[in-house]
């Protein structure tokens, strides 16, 4: 049966024991695809990253649980801040085929980032990051990092430690963003009890989003009802704002916590 995605020849790639940092080195230049309504668009590296400042991590895998859970959301979160300091564009690269890219991209809501796959493995092996991963059950696939690119030369590279498991410290977005705002400080996250239409609630969003502050809110609905406001906060109004997991209360409550901080 004939496929639109060659299968990977492990036996041209190198799995190499240690990871170096390729630093003031030139991307490698090899075929990448991408998935694009719905059509698979084959592109080099050297033309992803040609004229522009690219961040781009490497993950193990799509639908894997750290990845999920902290690498890509993390990106998601910081995207707008990483492209105030001078970042063109975000890329995820996974040893995956294009379509479980896609999918994956879908599933995590991250339309801001681009997820490109290396379904040879050539690029990662060029990196020196290709590693077998066969204990886990996922085969040849990218050890976890990130890099700053710059015109096609790695300006910073942040690669996790040689250790078992899967580390996850230092190739995250905040690593990323200290890099190029040694200033900068990880805002705090925040959550919201809010009512949808809630002018109250659309305020204290809105002071969040102003302050650069990520956050989540749950709405009341049948299966979240004022009783839960009530239980969760001692408080039976909407908004009510937590932040790092301590409650600020509702709007002007989050104005004068702003004012004081």
């Amino acid at each position: 049966m004939n496929s639109l995605i060659p299968t990977l020849h492990d036996q041209s790639l190198d799995v190499r024991p240690g990871r170096t940092s390729r630093v003031g080195s030139q991307i490698p230049d090899v075929e990448l695809v991408e998935l694009i309504d719905a059509k698979v668009v084959r592109l080099r590296s050297e033309d992803l990253f040609r004229g522009r400042r690219v961040a781009l991590f490497a993950l193990p895998g799509a639908f894997t649980p750290t990845c999920s859970s902290e690498h890509v959301p993390g990106y998601v979160r910081m995207l707008s801040h990483l492209q105030e300091a001078g970042v063109a564009e975000v890329i995820c690269l996974s040893v995956n085929d294009p379509y479980v890219m896609e999918a994956w991209q879908r599933a995590e809501n991250a339309q801001g980032l681009r997820f490109i796959a290396d379904p040879y493995g050539e690029f990662t092996a060029a990196m020196g990051m290709l590693v077998d991963n066969r204990d886990a059950s996922l085969g040849k696939r990218s050890w976890r990092y990130s890099m700053l690119v710059d015109n096609g030369v790695v300006e910073a590279m942040f690669i996790e430690r040689d250790v078992p498991g899967d580390p996850f410290e230092v190739s995250g977005a905040e690593t990323m963003m200290k890099h190029l705002r040694p200033e900068y400080e990880n805002p705090r996250p925040a959550f919201m009890l809010a009512r949808h239409g809630c002018p109250h609630c659309a305020r204290a969003k809105q002071l969040l989003k102003d302050r650069g502050i990520p956050f989540e809110a749950v709405h009341l609905s049948d299966e979240f009802s004022m009783q839960g406001v009530k239980a969760a906060s001692g408080a039976a109004t909407v908004p009510q704002v937590f932040i790092d997991g301590v409650l600020i209360g509702g709007a002007d409550q989050l104005a004068q916590y702003f004012s004081s901080h």
